[in-house]
């Protein structure tokens, strides 16, 4: 165990790591961050920020002899660097989780190696071998970059008469993972923590809805059968067990017009559509992860309450800062913003979360609040949206 009073690393200095310091300084901890770019939002709340590329093997050795333990908040860091780090102190979740999270390739082979249902893929690394997996796929799909893809960069949406030489070149000829399409419902996910001595504790699942390819909405309770949710917290258990993590893993999953429950994608660290945890559960999932990489005993994930989060992208800042006072007017809004410098189109710039006894209540006033911060509805008076059951 790792007790109160030591010193965590995260390499990574975005929200993520911002969220999971805060919750390690409630808990007695020191948060040392290691970001390439100066003034990143974790630092800011950080007991000391190292500023190199993630190649650079000595500054990453200065980081981790001031440490007692390593995490991180996103999966593109190289292997390279976690294994550095590790020569000095333990990394958690280890690096083989990571290697294989931050890759679709090897995502998928190690879901079809575990038999966990996901989509049917293909993998494919020129026009020839994209050719005969378009025939074999035999309709819709998605071609998704084996590398660095999130928020929906890296996709292109394919179909089995499209010419494979001329989608080849329009994707850059970067090795590929070819999915077929999947027809759902819903998209879901489940966080779950795993401490040291193997046991595991999911959050509630969450119904995800994006726009744009980016998360917009996260609705928990999630608004599907008990038996799907039982599914997919089942799921997310086994994926963290089989990946042996230390830490947090979140699955992505689709729920499927038949019924069935596919994961779409892992990231092993706290996730965009965990944050209604700060709000809404006993313990947040930055509390958990916490928790899981120093080896205290992980905390309550119980619901206290219906909640829908929705993300505030730099978008909203397109003339000037949104009204903050008239969205705090309502007791149930909790505010979380991130304290970026500037705001861009898409760029993740903070969340709200609306509490309610009453789970379409809260849903109701989040999309609201969303129409009049997007200025297209009137504009929010003193006392916020109206209640209604």
């Amino acid at each position: 165990m790792i007790p109160p009073g030591a010193t965590i690393g995260v390499l990574g200095g975005g929200q993520l790591g911002r969220m999971l310091a805060m919750a390690a300084a409630r808990l007695g901890y020191r948060v040392h961050v290691f970001e390439p770019e100066m003034g990143c939002p974790a630092g800011r709340v950080s007991a000391r920020e190292i500023n190199a590329a993630y190649t650079d093997r000595e500054a990453l050795r200065e980081f981790a002899r001031g440490v007692d333990v390593v995490t991180y908040e996103f999966e593109n860091i190289p292997l390279a660097a976690l294994e550095t780090v590790a020569e000095f102190v333990p990394v958690r979740p280890r690096g083989p989780a990571l290697h294989i999270c931050q890759n679709r390739e090897r995502e998928k082979n190690f879901l079809r190696a575990n038999g966990i249902p996901c989509a049917p893929f293909w993998v494919v690394d020129s026009a020839a071998s994209l050719a005969v997996a378009l025939e074999e796929l035999g309709g819709a799909g998605v071609l998704k970059t084996a590398d660095f893809g999130y928020d929906g960069k890296g996709q292109m949406r394919v179909n089995a008469s499209d010419d494979a030489a001329e989608i080849w070149q329009r994707f850059g000829g970067h090795r590929a993972v070819l999915e077929g399409w999947v027809d759902f419902t819903h998209e879901l996910s489940v966080v779950c923590a795993r401490g040291l001595d193997g046991e595991t504790s999911v959050f509630p699942v969450v119904e995800n809805r994006h726009t744009n390819h980016i998360l917009d909405f996260s609705i928990v309770p999630a608004r599907v059968p008990a038996a799907a949710q039982a599914e997919a917290r089942a799921m997310a258990q086994t994926i963290a067990g089989a990946l042996d993590v230390v830490g947090l893993i979140t699955t992505e999953f689709f729920l499927t017009r038949d019924g069935r429950v596919l994961v779409n994608e892992l990231a092993p660290r706290p996730h965009n559509s965990g944050h209604f945890t700060l709000d809404a559960c006993v313990s947040s999932q930055f509390e958990q992860q916490v928790r899981a990489v120093c080896g205290l005993p992980l905390g309550s994930t119980d619901l206290l309450r219906p909640v829908v989060m929705v993300n505030l992208l730099g978008d909203l800042w397109r003339n000037g800062a949104p009204e903050w006072p008239a969205l705090l007017a309502d007791a149930a809004v909790k505010l979380h913003l991130y304290g970026k410098g500037e705001a861009r189109p898409g760029r993740k710039m903070g969340h709200f979360c609306v509490l309610s006894e009453f789970p379409a209540d809260a849903l109701a006033r989040a999309e609201a609040i969303k129409q009049r911060l997007s200025g297209d509805g009137e504009k929010m008076n003193d006392h916020g949206p109206a209640l209604s059951e």
